[in-house]
């Protein structure tokens, strides 16, 4: 058996950045900072671990209007590493994290309805769950097994990775 989940709580680095990759998917990026406090010798330390986190589907285009610089925000997802080449032609690897889930744990703004979770709408009764994500009531991915990338609403194979700016 085999597990690759992290689950991260922190402040949102910079507003949720929105593209498409040339199949026309959707795909939300943002980094976050998770702050970790220790004592020694009597006095608190703090030290700040960022991630860069992608976000895929109809779920990225929910992230993106509500993940703003600064907010608590919690991430679910799993690790994936990821190689690219930079301008000088060095080939670079990054560790970035591939959320399923995301909820944005600030206040509301003032006038805006409902929750800032990012799941998918809920399915009409008999109608199959839209969207990927993660199934709140099944507490099992949403259609698992089906499609490219193993159910949740992940980059599928022969999106084009290489062209996101994160």
């Amino acid at each position: 058996m085999s597990l690759n989940q992290i689950l991260l709580i922190g402040n949102a680095g910079r507003d949720a950045e929105l593209r498409y990759t040339a199949n026309g998917r959707a795909v939300t990026g943002f980094s976050m900072a998770v702050n970790r406090r220790y004592q020694v010798n009597n006095e608190w330390q703090e030290e700040t671990e960022w991630f860069n986190v992608s976000v895929w589907g109809q779920q990225a285009e929910n992230v993106a209007n509500r993940v703003r610089r600064g907010a608590k925000i919690f991430v679910d997802g799993r690790l994936a590493t990821r190689e690219w080449t930079n301008q000088a032609g060095v080939t670079r690897t990054s560790l970035e994290v591939t959320a399923y889930r995301v909820i944005n744990l600030s206040a509301r703004e003032e006038g805006e309805e409902g929750g800032y979770g990012s799941y998918p709408p809920a399915a009409q009764e008999g109608q199959q769950p839209q969207g990927g994500g993660y199934s709140p009531t099944s507490q099992q991915p949403a259609h698992a097994g089906s499609g490219a990338g193993g159910g949740y609403d992940q980059p599928p194979d022969g999106d084009d990775l290489e062209d996101l700016p994160w």
